[in-house]
């Protein structure tokens, strides 16, 4: 492939980052390659020496991989972290001018390790391989996967497995945690030059603004807003929303314990270790907003520089992301009804949960059901007749309209275990097969029938995920 590699990270403070070769592999093997992507990013034709380099077993030519610090809040608690198991590439520069990271998640032991191995399993980067494409098609921005590659060792977790290295490619990987790693270092320059890089690469309009600090923070919460709006509206749950999981430039980043909902329940949790829901599907907007007070607390020196006034200029832009949020969400919501917006909309929206709720249907069937048949069986007559109603009155292209807002192919988390369970053992095609499915998930093909199923008795919850670490 070809590279147009930069390293501007490099080009802020140290305690950023630290340098970090990848640590090579026994065996590299290509497991699935995104061709799409490898097109999209203009990287040419993939060789067998591709293989090995994003393996960690070959160099980049003039290559200066290095491993990111950040904190994180996680489940509330504050920890200094880093890429512990992930070695970046570079930046690379697209044909048409963007400049995305490319990332080794996998590779080996870095200086953030602490008793970690550094290593990743290949079910875990195959899970986050297809998460991340499936995201991709129904268009929630999102970091997705370039190659995955098994590396003929064996790593260890309650049993060994096959380890696998995949190649992660993002706007950034900025996160929330990054700033909060600056803020803890009292050295207010440090923050100030990681602002002005973030702001560079990400927001540049809002370095102009008489505050770019808090005008900062406001395009980092309208970028949540809307894209914690599109996880909802998917039934999307994210699992371990810590705030090193949170990208600034508004992308879905770290696809571990995330699974998609079947019978709609607010109270939905699928991670192992979230013992208390605290990321639970309902909880997600509220713990964005969690999320982005942690952030506001580590930019309030940038602000201004007395503190009561930065406070209240932070308290004012994060308390704005509810009703932010629920503006997105709305909208969203009402497409996915094929109804225009407003009163009527979120009324019928509510009614409609709630009954979902009650009879514990399934979350998608219910929206293409309705979108393909202008019913649902079992769904109150009083609310069928008022959202006819509403339709009809708004003059809306609702057919189209609710089509290609909900989807007839999304990962049905029996579907994604049982691929993933036979790729693991050697057979690929269950998961190719569903790969291809959810790469075009709004239009119902012939010979993909099973891919538009809810799960059997025998498949639903209780369903649980784990972070692959």
């Amino acid at each position: 492939m070809q590279w147009n590699l930069s390293y501007s990270y490099l080009d802020l403070p140290e305690p950023l980052y630290r340098r970090q070769e990848p640590v090579p592999v026994t065996r590299p093997r290509l497991v699935v390659f995104n061709q799409d992507l490898c097109g999209d990013l203009g990287l040419g034709e993939w060789s067998d020496q591709d293989t090995a380099l994003l393996a960690g077993n070959v160099s980049v030519p003039g290559g200066q991989p290095f491993s990111q610090a950040y904190a994180g809040h996680q489940y509330a608690h504050f920890t200094m972290l880093g890429d512990g198991r992930a070695v970046m590439l570079g930046e690379h520069r697209t044909q048409d001018g963007r400049l995305v990271d490319l990332q080794l998640k996998g590779s080996g032991r870095t200086p953030y390790s602490r008793s970690g191995d550094g290593r990743a399993a290949l079910g875990p980067m195959l899970r986050e391989y297809l998460i991340g494409e499936a995201m991709h098609a129904l268009g929630i921005p999102s970091t997705r996967a370039l190659a995955v590659v098994e590396s003929g060792d064996l790593v260890l977790r309650e049993t060994p497995l096959a380890g696998a290295v995949l190649t992660r490619v993002g706007a950034s990987h900025l996160r929330v945690g990054t700033f909060e790693f600056a803020a803890a270092t009292g050295e207010i320059e440090l923050l100030r030059s990681l602002v002005d890089y973030a702001i560079d690469r990400h927001f540049p309009e809002v370095a102009r603004a008489a505050n770019p600090a808090a005008a900062f923070l406001d395009a980092v919460i309208g970028a949540q807003a809307r894209l914690i709006a599109q996880w909802m509206s998917v039934g999307f749950v994210h699992g371990v929303m810590n705030t090193d999981n949170m990208a600034i430039a508004g992308q879905t980043i770290d696809y571990g314990p995330c699974a998609f909902l079947d019978t709609y329940r607010p109270g939905q949790v699928y991670s192992s270790i979230d013992l208390r829901g605290r990321y639970a599907y309902g909880n997600q907007p509220g713990i964005a907003q969690w999320n982005l007070a942690r952030f506001a607390e580590a930019l309030l020196p940038l602000i201004d520089p007395l503190p009561e006034r930065a406070v209240t200029v932070a308290q004012d832009l994060v308390g704005a992301f509810a009703a932010r949020y629920q503006q997105h969400y709305n909208a969203r919501m009402a497409r996915k009804l094929g109804i225009p917006g407003g009163p009527e909309a979120e009324a019928l929206i509510v009614g409609l949960l709630g009954w979902m709720e009650e009879s514990e249907a399934d979350y998608a069937a219910t929206f293409r059901t309705l979108t393909d048949t202008g019913s649902v069986p079992g769904i109150p007559e009083a609310w069928l007749e008022e959202w006819r109603s509403v339709a009809s009155r708004g003059g809306w292209e609702n057919a189209g309209e609710m089509a290609a807002s909900n989807p007839v192919y999304h990962p049905r988390n029996h579907q994604v275990e049982r691929a993933l369970a036979a790729a693991v053992a050697g057979d690929e095609r269950p998961f190719h097969r569903l790969l291809e499915a959810l790469r075009s998930p709004f239009v119902a093909r012939v010979g993909f029938e099973e891919y538009a199923f809810p799960p059997g008795p025998g498949e639903r919850e209780p369903y649980v995920t784990f972070c692959g670490t």
